[in-house]
């Protein structure tokens, strides 16, 4: 039993796999991020340009 504990932590050491998923997703959770700041602020001044132009007309 022992022995099987200790090669499944080697081979859970030597697995890249799970670390590069990882990394994947904390890029994309960062680009989501940036993406959903981007469109916030686009839509406030989308927002705000149509307040005007309706003040306008």
């Amino acid at each position: 039993m022992f022995t099987y504990l200790v090669c499944l932590l080697q081979n859970l050491k030597t697995n890249r796999k799970g670390v590069t998923a990882l990394e994947y997703g904390v890029i994309a959770a960062a680009i989501i991020g940036a993406i959903a700041t981007i469109l916030g602020t686009v839509g406030t001044n989308i927002k705000a340009t149509f307040s005007t132009l309706a003040a306008q007309i």
